[in-house]
């Protein structure tokens, strides 16, 4: 596996390289096909199971909870994961929901883990401030586990950028909240954060539920987010060490060509076909 470098060459496969997941661990984030998902999720479910999908992570689930409990079902799919908004927060991204109702949706499509996907990148440059982010979590997994689910946080890179003694913002935020909360790194986003990806996940040990894999040319920019395997991002190596996690859940927060396209060579390039 060709070492990350910012701007380096796109990823090769060595012969015979150890696949570590298939259609049983991947998932993809649909917010990814969210403008089709908005049309029409129907096909958009089809389509996903048709690639070989057996699991999605939802995103707006107060939103898609009727669709999604009827549509999952009926493709052969499953949400265990979704990413929703918990609790009250400030900052920038100002945020107050009603846990609860994220909770009753979360139950109707049979997600198991509700994960925070962002916060204000302000609260993440202080102890004080990311000790924000763990109160409403730690309150967060409360609720859940009174009905059998639990909670996690997404990063993207303004959780990794700023250092602390313990190393990111995120492993500050593993030591402030409860054990039973998840970690779900995006792999791509904790790259562009500037830190080791490989290091960043052995901290984490089996707090790491999920990894989000992208690739691209290691930028900021969206538009530059590629198929798995077309880009610099080492994702097999970040998959390789995190052997705890249960989903690896391929994400493109944007990119130039067809979206639905590049999920399909991305399922393709990590189940090994």
């Amino acid at each position: 596996m060709a070492e990350w470098t910012p701007h380096g060459n796109p990823q090769t496969e060595p012969p015979g390289r150890c696949h570590l997941l298939d259609q049983s661990n991947l998932s993809v984030q649909l917010y990814t096909l969210r403008e089709r998902l908005a049309e029409e999720p129907e096909a958009v479910l089809a389509d996903l199971a048709e690639i070989g999908f057996k699991n999605v992570e939802p995103f707006g689930l107060t939103n898609f909870a009727d669709v999604l409990a009827e549509g999952l079902p009926k493709h052969g799919l499953v949400a265990p994961t979704t990413h929703s908004m918990l609790g009250t927060l400030t900052g920038s991204r100002e945020v107050e929901v009603d846990t609860n109702e994220v909770l009753d949706a979360a139950e109707k499509v049979g997600v198991k883990t509700i994960i925070c996907p962002a916060s204000s990148p302000e609260l993440w440059q202080t102890r004080d401030g990311i000790a924000q982010v763990a109160e409403m979590l730690n309150k967060a997994n409360a609720l859940a586990a009174e009905r059998g689910l639990e909670v996690g946080y997404h990063n993207h890179w303004w959780e990794i950028e700023t250092p602390f003694d313990e190393g990111t913002g995120l492993d500050v935020l593993a030591s402030l909240v409860d054990p039973a909360v998840r970690i779900e790194v995006d792999t791509y986003w904790a790259s562009v954060g500037g830190t080791d990806v490989n290091a960043l996940l052995g901290r984490l040990g089996d707090r790491v539920i999920a990894l989000h894999l992208k690739d691209g040319d290691g930028s900021r920019d969206n538009k530059k987010q590629v198929a798995a395997g077309q880009g610099v991002i080492p994702i097999m190596d970040f998959v390789a060490a995190a052997p705890s996690m249960r989903y690896g859940v391929i994400e493109l927060d944007d990119c130039s060509t067809d979206k639905t396209t590049a999920v399909r060579e991305s399922f393709a390039y990590l189940n090994g076909k």
